[in-house]
């Protein structure tokens, strides 16, 4: 007896259509699973079989094979006990297999029987999507000769909707692929007598949607006393997307600065946010309300955070803060304090906005299209420049805690600012500018920069070639900048990165032409960071 169902794997931010087929053959009682299944895989065999037996059904005392094709391509998850469950249960005639190819099936499954959610949803449905619509999943003619007559066949083919079936909790998730038909039952006994009857499933309600473009900010803009320099160079930031390095004394405000950031961000656009909306799906934190992320992601991981955390990898190759802050911010806090080989290990994904994990079992690639806020002390006690407060750290110690953070990463920072202790007239509330004020500021300069680069592109994105044709400076502006280049030693990344900032400023200020006053003002955010290299 002989069954085949449509089931998914991913693998990192792709998904692949897996066919599962079953055997049920005489011989001694056996179960087995092939098609390269790794442990949590192979662990199925054991929940699969509980929760038929604890949904009345009977589990042959034959010889079970299934095998999860194509063979060379890694399965990993619990998602395949759906699948599993019901092609043995269409082997042993219990659900028709003609009824069954018209589905795919994700889920776990409890030891009751019960439907569970599994990561990765969105992404698994894009790709069933996606394959359909090339014709790549069709009623194959090798079912003819397993059950399924001529008549059958002719009408399968006529009917060319494919349908999804999912956990209750994923459900949402998978309604976020308008194109697919997406349904649920709640335990297996539920779906079987679905199957049984051909259609019909309940409807299950799905979580209200709610408004988020109108959320408020958590940090408001005019919620910072002083700090203008500062402000603008955040501004400057946000319209490029450029990194930015804050350094200054304890309490003077660079956390607030950074939490602040993000709500003059504009949202995410429908790219975008389908993109981090598959890359929280795959890492299982995507809230189940059904509907897309638009806010830019803010990740602020603390400074004891792993390699593996920062970058991503563990046994199932997971995103980690680099990839989950993809299209929005990663904010480090205490920079010097993060370990030596995860400072190190941001260099590369910063440059090609993108994480690789290579492992034995395979490779995977993440995305890593973002901007990084860091902040710092200038000092280990923090107070060295403080016009308040007087240093206590010896110049070697100053010395060996700068040099924590390497003149490649410091080079990756489009800006340097110094963030100093606000006096007290300036803690008075100034009613400043909002941040939504300040988020069409930045909004007018991005589109500016859409129309140059091409949508969701920003100039921190820009390559060498680009950056010469869009970033021509005035003879003065040449001169400036080459007398700066000398003084300073600069690296031509440095050289290239002072030519985007301008750009950005330009941008804002809606002029075409790059004239000294911008480099000017692009290369005083630099400045600072000549004194942390020596």
């Amino acid at each position: 007896m002989f069954a085949a169902v449509w089931a998914v794997a991913l693998v990192g931010m792709e998904a692949y259509p897996v066919r599962v087929e079953v055997d049920v053959a005489n011989g001694l009682p056996a179960f087995d699973i092939v098609g390269l299944p790794t442990v949590t895989v192979r662990e199925s065999r054991d929940r699969v079989r509980s929760a038929l037996r604890n949904s009345g059904f009977e589990f042959p005392l034959q010889r079970v094979t299934v095998n999860l094709a194509p063979a060379d391509l890694r399965k990993e998850g619990s998602g395949f006990d759906l699948a599993i469950a019901i092609g043995i249960l269409t082997a042993v005639g219990a659900l028709e297999q003609a009824t069954v190819s018209r589905y795919a099936f994700i889920g776990e499954l409890s030891l009751e029987g019960v439907l569970r959610p599994v990561p990765g949803v969105l992404t698994m449905a894009l790709s069933l999507d996606a394959s359909w619509a090339k014709s790549e999943l069709v009623y194959e003619r090798p079912l003819v000769e397993v059950g399924v007559s001529d008549v059958d066949q002719a009408e399968m083919a006529g009917d060319r909707s494919f349908r999804l079936i999912v956990a209750p909790e994923n459900l949402a998730e998978a309604h976020l692929v308008k194109r697919l038909q997406s349904f649920t039952a709640a335990t297996l006994v539920e779906l079987t007598r679905v199957l049984q009857v051909g259609g019909g499933f309940e409807e299950y309600p799905l979580p209200k949607v709610s408004d988020v473009s109108s959320a408020e900010p958590g940090v408001d803009w005019q919620d910072i006393c002083g700090q203008h320099q500062a402000k603008r160079a955040l501004e400057i930031a946000a319209a490029g997307g450029h990194n930015v390095l804050l350094v200054g004394p304890p309490g003077s405000g660079k956390t607030l600065l950074a939490k602040a950031y993000p709500g003059i961000l504009p949202l995410l656009s429908e790219q975008e946010s389908m993109e981090v909306t598959q890359l929280y799906s795959a890492a299982g934190l995507l809230k189940m309300n059904g509907q897309l992320m638009v806010e830019r992601p803010f990740r602020h991981p603390h400074h004891t955070a792993t390699l593996t955390g920062m970058v991503g990898g563990g046994k199932e190759l997971r995103p980690g803060e680099l990839s989950l802050a993809n299209h929005g911010v990663l904010f480090l806090d205490e920079l010097p304090e993060f370990p030596r080989q995860v400072l190190e290990a941001l260099r590369q994904p910063l440059e090609d906005r993108s994480v690789s994990l290579t492992r034995q079992k395979g490779s995977v690639q993440y995305p890593a299209n973002l901007s990084v806020i860091a902040a710092m002390n200038p000092c280990p006690c923090g107070y060295l420049g403080d016009k308040q407060k007087q240093c206590s750290c010896t110049p070697l110690q100053v010395q060996n805690y700068r040099a924590r953070i390497s003149g490649p990463l410091l080079d990756r920072f489009d800006l340097v600012i110094e963030v100093p202790r606000p006096e007290y007239h300036e803690l008075e509330p100034s009613g400043g500018e909002t941040s939504k004020e300040v988020r069409k500021r930045v909004l007018a300069a991005r589109s500016r920069q859409w129309v140059r680069l091409g949508k969701s592109r920003t100039n921190a994105q820009m390559g060498a070639r680009e950056t010469k044709e869009h970033c021509r400076l005035t003879d003065d502006a040449q001169g400036l900048l080459r007398r700066a280049f000398q003084l300073y030693h600069l690296s031509a990344r440095a050289h290239d990165r002072i030519l985007r900032v301008a750009r950005t400023i330009a941008d804002l200020a809606d002029v075409k032409a790059i004239t000294p006053e911008y480099v000017a003002e692009a290369l005083q955010y630099r400045s600072f960071d000549q004194t942390l290299e020596r």
